[in-house]
């Protein structure tokens, strides 16, 4: 009896070791699908903080949990299982999927341009929204977790990709660990950019001098910087809107664009050596972006032109 309870024993604790190894291999393969949708990470960190601008402060956390959760829900409810359903059973229709969404990127940072240059058009509905804070937190709340969706789907595929070797409940774990790891991330990070105003207004009451001068600095530069991240949050659209396209794009075969890129930001790295990674960063980047504005721009021209030609008749 008691043979067979050691050998029960050492089975279990074999068991026990064989888990924890999976579990180790799991959290290790979650940190490099993590890791590897970096980028996109940064962009939805940027496009995030424009939907609070022009609330109160008390409204800007509870409107950034409010779209934390729809992320959290985009990825793990609905992107998620399509994403494991799509990858065991119809692997070739993610890319095609991924484009439509990056058009849809495309569009809304397009979209964001002609309204900077020719300004909002639709100033009736715009008063409309206006006239009720709740539709308007409601109207932005909506729009950042449609962008998200996007965003959250290009996150998503990208970790697939890293661990498309793995069995699918594996793979089911590891997206869920990365759900969690970059929705946590990025509202985190965006809830310390919309209230570090606060911060700052507190640090400049405070009886340290060193302390108010660092609060004032907060409070004199954070509308700058809520400016610059709206800048950078359409910029973000449309070029990892491009970035999606182009890449869709090799993927199908027409490989010049990307390759067009990726070859002239070899040649700007190698001009400039001291900054070779920077630089190539730059170039492709600001090519993703080009590839999103005309691809965004086309349908900005189609919405806007075809109401124009249809009241002219």
């Amino acid at each position: 009896m008691s043979g067979g309870l050691v050998a029960l024993l050492d089975d279990v604790a074999a068991l026990a070791k064989l888990a924890a190894a999976s579990i180790d291999d799991i959290g290790a393969a979650a940190s490099k699908a993590g890791v590897k949708a970096v980028g996109v990470v940064i962009d939805d960190t940027a496009v995030t903080p424009r939907y609070v601008t022009g609330f109160t402060p008390e409204r800007e956390l509870p409107i950034i949990w409010r779209i934390a959760k729809g992320s959290l829900k985009n990825k793990i409810v609905f992107i998620l299982p399509a994403a494991l359903l799509l990858s065991q059973f119809l692997p070739w229709a993610l890319n095609p999927l991924l484009m439509v969404g990056g058009a849809y990127l495309c569009f809304e940072g397009a979209e964001k341009l002609y309204e900077a240059v020719w300004g909002h058009h639709d100033t009736q509905g715009e008063a409309v929204i206006k006239l009720s804070s709740d539709a308007h937190e409601q109207q932005m709340v909506s729009g950042a977790i449609r962008t998200d969706f996007i965003l959250s789907a290009e996150i998503m595929a990208i970790s697939l990709g890293e661990v498309a070797d793995q069995p699918i409940f594996a793979r089911a774990i590891i997206l869920v660990a990365v759900a969690l790891m970059i929705t946590a991330l990025v509202y985190g990070v965006v809830g310390l950019i919309v209230k570090a105003d606060d911060l700052g207004v507190r640090l400049a009451a405070t009886g340290s001098k060193t302390a108010q001068a660092a609060g004032r600095g907060l409070v004199k530069g954070m509308p700058v910087i809520m400016s610059a991240l709206s800048v950078i949050g359409t910029a973000a659209m449309l070029w990892v809107g491009g970035h999606i396209i182009t890449d869709g794009l090799n993927k199908f075969g027409l490989s010049w664009p990307a390759h067009t890129l990726h070859d002239l930001a070899l040649g700007a790295g190698h001009a400039v050596p001291f900054a070779e990674g920077i630089v190539e960063w730059l170039v492709e980047t600001l090519g993703s972006a080009v590839v999103g504005v005309l691809v965004g721009g086309f349908i900005v021209a189609a919405l806007h032109l075809r109401p124009k030609k249809a009241a002219a008749h």
